[in-house]
């Protein structure tokens, strides 16, 4: 073994709130993705992009940051903002994507499909441009049957969830397909995890990169926590106010009977 590749371990709590985050930011999708599709196949936009943000921004990305939460190696580590941002707007227009995919084509298991690979590869893609903007003193050591692995996970659990929803949309298959989409994103995230080797090039490993553009590992909860909790409001506002407005058509419909 290479001296100086680290030892990792993982904190089991922020594992299991990882996993929590990512379930929950797949059944809020799922359940505003069952109004993607609007009356006279016209899509719903804003149902579309509350899908997104909550799968993209709080189940995916969100749990990823939480995930390296989890991470405990003696090793001090930043992360790029430009890398950091980017792979956040790559999940929620990825996964934006996927659900207008299977929501115009219901039914379709070609869609259904496409779908699927355009999930699976955008989890890959903002776990490992995630990865790619960390900053520490040293290096990866990349094991390709793993990433490889990854990347097969991540397909094939993501095409899962995307099939169950397209099939049933009560509740219990939205509570299924998004536990099937936390253990897609989670299996996925972890996997890749296992895959990198943190190799130190610097004498003292604990020293904080420093720099422009970059921000600490101390600062990272702050900056998941903004995005959960926003995406989360834009949400809750967005879905409040779709059922107000369903309630007032019901009672005008009502009214002109």
């Amino acid at each position: 073994m290479n001296p100086s590749l680290l030892p990792t371990t993982f904190d089991t709590g922020f594992v299991a709130l990882s996993f929590l985050i990512s379930a929950v930011g797949a059944f809020v999708a799922l359940t505003a993705a069952g109004r993607i599709a609007a009356a006279h196949e016209r899509i719903n936009r804003i149902n579309l992009l509350a899908a997104g943000l909550a799968l993209g921004g709080i189940g995916i990305w969100s749990m990823h940051f939480i995930g390296m939460l989890a991470l405990r190696i003696p090793l001090g580590i930043a992360y790029a903002v430009v890398e950091t941002v980017v792979s956040l707007v790559i999940a929620v227009a990825a996964t934006a994507y996927a659900l207008f995919t299977v929501a115009r084509h219901p039914g379709s298991v070609r869609h259904v499909l496409a779908g699927g690979a355009v999930l699976g590869l955008a989890v890959c893609a903002m776990h490992y441009l995630g990865m790619y903007g960390m900053r520490f003193g040293g290096h990866f050591e990349w094991n390709g049957a793993l990433v490889a692995a990854s990347v097969g996970i991540a397909w094939v659990a993501a095409t899962a969830a995307l099939a169950i929803m397209s099939v049933v949309r009560n509740v219990p298959a939205r509570v299924a397909a998004s536990l099937v989409m936390a253990t897609a994103v989670c299996a996925m995230h972890y996997t890749g995890m296992a895959a990198a080797g943190f190799v130190c090039t610097v004498p003292n490993p604990l020293a904080m990169p420093g720099g422009t553009g970059v921000v600490s590992s101390f600062d990272l909860p702050v900056l998941v926590t903004i995005v959960a909790l926003g995406s989360a409001f834009v949400i809750s506002v967005d879905q409040f106010f779709q059922r107000v407005n369903g309630a007032r058509t019901l009672r005008t419909a009502r009214a002109m009977r």
